[in-house]
């Protein structure tokens, strides 16, 4: 059998040479605090959703502004480019051509009625077909060259920069030839371009106007809508302050489920989760305190009879007698030890489910060849034959080799404890494998009483005794047996022994099956016999 090996003790720190310095206390307190896990700063819920919730509204915003502007200045523009339609539409009515020469017959009025705008600066100009000046402001830029004809007489619109400021511009190309004879000698059409350009300062300031009367509300709306937003929002999650204060007005050792009546549909599914939780505490407390108060009874007993012997025995003085009663305290001392291993132990099985990572793979007959060695000399002392049978084959199951020796070590104690220790009985155990080989079995037989049918499914109840039996026990053996089974996904059954020839002793089959993992190359070893 595999001996622990000792832990190794760390070793000791040198001391420091004399007269070097020791580490400043301050320095050891930097690296302690250094090395200390930092908290989680914990996420609220609210302000996640008003995050969530506002940080669209601010984007949206400067957004919404930019496109208000866009459609300021749009809107802005229209009634002044009417304005220029017309004066442009004018102004070409009074272009013709006169002996070849483009004239303008443009009243000293209308000049003055183009000039005066007290915010705007109002150009105009005239070209010839060769955009040769005609008149107007010399330095009006031509406007580009068309590549059809198509667009003769319609009124366009184009933005452009004279002395330095930008301008709005409007401009027509006009055919010269007014009669059909004109039209008849030349095919060709002679155009000349009429533009009125204006500065951009009117439409700046509607735009702004505009601009103003919508954006300045929203700087009102804004606010009132991020307090609606915290109002609605904290109005909506109401219910789970009030969740939070029912549960807090609760009493410590109050495990009732919470009314999901009383709270809104999308936090049922946490108050059915949270139900389920206090249902399965309510479940586990429910256990320990019978296992509490089951052992605080059991133990009564072992411990009222050592008190017993130990009273009785300080009131005699025949040593024959003083003898008899330490014999008796010794057996309720070992009763009472025994006890409280197997209450250890099936405390330890129970604990041992919630840590996955202790399974590991496991050969199961050289691990039921080392529980069986280290219960041989108990078969001596009892007289009980004690055998061991595996096969010729390796069986690897997956779980936990600790658990798994305590789950045996349970069996053969049930069946050593039951057995006739008279010299006649006989416990083995066995390791084999199902037909199918997909199973491992882990079989203890023994030539005891047995068991009856009736009772083979209480017999796993902690702290069960079957009615008429005159053996000692605790009652937790096989509790521990099915608990271990039950984390190894392993099914536990009983059955009297096949091979028990006496009636009065049908004995006990204990069969404990896991499933086996693939079988991988083995020595062949024979099946012996322990005892």
């Amino acid at each position: 059998m595999p001996q622990r090996n000792p832990s190794s003790a760390p070793p000791e720190q040198a001391a420091p040479p004399a007269g070097e310095s020791q580490p400043a206390p301050r320095k050891k307190r930097r690296a302690a605090i250094a090395t200390q896990p930092v908290e989680r700063i914990q996420r609220s819920l609210f302000g996640e959703i008003l995050d969530w919730m506002l940080a669209p509204l601010l984007l949206l915003w400067p957004m919404s502004i930019a496109i208000t502007y866009l459609i300021a200045q749009s809107i802005a523009n229209q009634p002044f480019d009417r304005a220029l339609e017309d004066s442009v539409t004018v102004l070409s009515q009074q272009v013709s051509e006169v002996n070849g020469k483009v004239v303008a017959k443009l009243p000293v009025s209308a000049r003055d009625l183009l000039r005066a705008d007290d915010i705007d600066n109002i150009y105009y100009k005239i070209s010839g077909p060769d955009g040769e000046y005609v008149e107007g402001d010399v330095d009006m830029p031509q406007p580009p060259p068309e590549e059809d004809r198509q667009n003769v007489g319609t009124v366009q619109f184009r933005n452009d920069i004279l002395h330095g400021s930008d301008v709005r511009i409007a401009y027509v190309q006009v055919d010269l030839r007014r009669s059909a004879a004109q039209r008849a000698a030349s095919r060709e059409p002679r155009l000349a371009t009429v533009q009125v350009g204006e500065t951009l300062e009117k439409r700046a300031q509607l735009a702004n106007e505009i601009i103003k009367g919508v954006i300045l509300p929203q700087f009102i709306i804004l606010p009132v809508a991020l307090a609606l937003v915290w109002f609605a929002l904290s109005r909506g999650l109401s219910p789970l302050s009030e969740l939070q204060q029912r549960i807090r007005a609760r009493r410590p050792d109050d495990l009732s489920p919470i009314d999901s009546g009383q709270v809104p549909e999308e936090i049922s599914p946490l108050v059915r989760s949270l139900n389920d939780m206090l249902e399965r505490l309510s479940q586990t407390i429910a256990i320990q305190k019978r296992f509490i108060a089951d052992a605080a009874h059991q133990m009564k007993t072992p411990l009222a009879g050592m008190r017993m012997q130990s009273e009785l025995a300080l009131r005699q003085d025949d040593q024959v007698d003083v003898r008899r009663s330490l014999e008796q305290l010794a057996k309720s001392s070992e009763s009472a030890t025994r006890l409280v291993n197997q209450l250890l132990s099936l405390a330890r099985a129970e604990n041992q489910g919630s840590q996955a990572g202790a399974m590991a793979p496991v050969e199961l007959t050289e691990l039921a060849r080392t529980v069986v060695q280290d219960w041989v000399p108990m078969s001596f002392t009892q007289r009980i034959d004690l055998g061991f049978e595996q096969p010729g084959h390796p069986i690897m199951i997956y779980g936990n080799p600790l658990m798994l020796r305590e789950l045996l070590s349970n069996l053969l104690d049930n069946a050593l404890h039951y057995t006739p220790h008279d010299g006649s009985g006989s416990v083995t155990v066995r390791a084999r494998t199902d037909e199918g080989g997909g199973l491992a079995v882990l079989e203890v037989e023994d030539t005891g009483p047995g068991i009856p049918p009736a009772e083979r499914q209480n017999v796993f109840e902690r702290f069960y005794r079957i009615l008429g039996t005159s053996s000692t026990g605790s009652g937790l053996g096989l509790a521990i047996v099915r608990e271990i089974a039950q984390q190894h996904d392993a099914k536990v059954d009983i059955a009297n022994n096949p091979r028990s020839s006496d009636p009065r002793f049908p004995g006990s089959l204990f069969s404990v099956s896991f499933r086996m993992m693939p079988r991988t190359p083995y020595i062949n070893n024979n099946s012996d016999d322990i005892g």
